[in-house]
């Protein structure tokens, strides 16, 4: 068994059946007067079988209780409380590959089973099957997870897990910050977190008790602290970690980060900066500044933007950011073809297709600018009808990025 965030250590079976299971298999219709008797007879075995089952876990019998579910599936396959409780005693006894197959058995009989779902999930995790992990977690999500915290708190761990290793680093972010929103603090977060804010995309965190280790467990509290909205507690933790590594690969972009969240403009800004003296190459310090300054000060984030570019051209997004501050600069006749390339790497961005369009305008170009406007006309519309959010600029942050 394993312990800590990653597992369900302590969840019961009995308990997780309890919250876990909320409806019962209602009958199929046009059945025989035999057939109803059959069913219901069945289900005073299955009843008896399952207590016995239940008695032989809770005392430890594991196999025997395994046995009195595998028995009372083959005489009624479609039991699906019978596939949740084997499911779920499989799972507990980390006999991954056997506990996905009952939990897949349960989601065959009712595919709105939000908890056997998540539960599949990370069966799928421990059996390095990330992908489909990742998809069947989230999915859960949209359907419903059972209300009861502990698995709430390791299945969003697990995807902030999936999510990290992935590079998706903003979405685990968001995932991981609901946690220590949620009070939840473990040196297992930490590291998790820590190579998130530094976007490493490592299986595991580096150990503890090693230079390196240390640096990502501070980090990881300090983004931890950030994620629960303590910025100060946030700022005295990296302020320390800066002191004593200063030179660490992107330990001042992701204090930037914290002080952006904090809505410290100029500190964000200043940190970023920081990175650039460490990290001369680095274009994500560059696109963070393109970004933040867009608004604010748009003459000075055009220099990072055109940096950003020349260091890694083929990277749809310092194009778009480049595009946006060309225009906001009155540089439009620059700014189209940035605009246009960024369009071709992120076709549904509706914020591309208006923004072509003013810059269309500008230049006299009337036709382009009708066309671009009908075609913002119909991305919304079509965004409206499948109710997808379009690509944001910090979305697309991790997108082919090299460091």
């Amino acid at each position: 068994m394993r312990s800590g965030i990653s597992a369900c250590a302590g969840l019961t079976m009995a308990a997780v059946m309890a919250i876990g299971f909320g409806s019962a298999l209602v009958p199929a219709s046009g059945q025989s007067q035999t057939a109803k008797k059959r069913t219901a007879l069945s289900a005073s075995q299955l009843s008896a079988m399952q207590k016995r089952a239940d008695e032989a876990r809770e005392g430890g019998r594991l196999d025997e209780a395994a046995d009195l579910y595998h028995r009372a599936l083959i005489a009624d396959p479609k039991w699906t409380e019978g596939w949740w409780s084997l499911g779920t005693l499989k799972y507990d006894s980390d006999r991954y590959a056997e506990a996905e197959i009952a939990f897949e058995k349960v989601l065959a009989l009712n595919p709105k089973h939000g908890t056997a779902r998540a539960m599949l999930g990370l069966c799928e995790f421990e059996l390095g099957q990330p992908d489909r992990a990742l998809k069947n977690i989230q999915e859960s999500e949209k359907v419903g997870v059972l209300e009861d915290q502990q698995l709430r708190d390791v299945v969003l761990y697990h995807e902030g897990v999936l999510l990290q290793r992935a590079g998706k680093f903003e979405a685990a972010k968001n995932v991981l910050s609901s946690l220590c929103l949620g009070g939840l603090r473990s040196g297992e977060l930490a590291g998790t977190f820590g190579m998130v804010a530094l976007r490493m995309r490592d299986i595991s965190a580096p150990a503890p008790n090693t230079p390196e280790g240390r640096v990502v467990q501070h980090v990881g509290r300090a983004a931890c602290l950030s994620g629960a909205k303590e910025y100060d507690a946030a700022k005295t933790e990296f302020e320390r970690v800066i002191a004593g590594a200063p030179g660490f690969p992107l330990v001042h972009y992701a204090y930037g980060r914290t002080l952006q969240d904090a809505r410290d403009h100029d500190g964000a800004i200043k940190e970023f900066e920081a990175e650039i003296a460490q990290q001369p190459k680095s274009v994500l310090p560059r696109l963070r500044i393109a970004a933040a300054e867009y608004k604010w000060n748009p003459q000075d984030g055009l220099k990072f933007a055109e940096e950003a570019v020349k260091l890694q051209p083929d990277l749809p997004l310092g194009h778009y950011l480049l595009g946006l501050l060309l225009l906001e600069t009155g540089e439009y006749q620059r700014a189209i073809p940035e605009l246009e390339t960024a369009r071709k790497a992120f076709p549904q961005e509706t914020k591309i297709e208006i923004s072509l369009a003013n810059a269309y305008t500008q230049v006299g170009r009337a036709q382009d600018a009708a066309r671009a406007r009908a075609e913002f006309a119909r991305k919304k519309q079509a965004e409206h009808a499948t109710s997808e959010e379009a690509v944001e600029i910090t979305d697309a942050m991790d997108a082919r990025l090299k460091q």
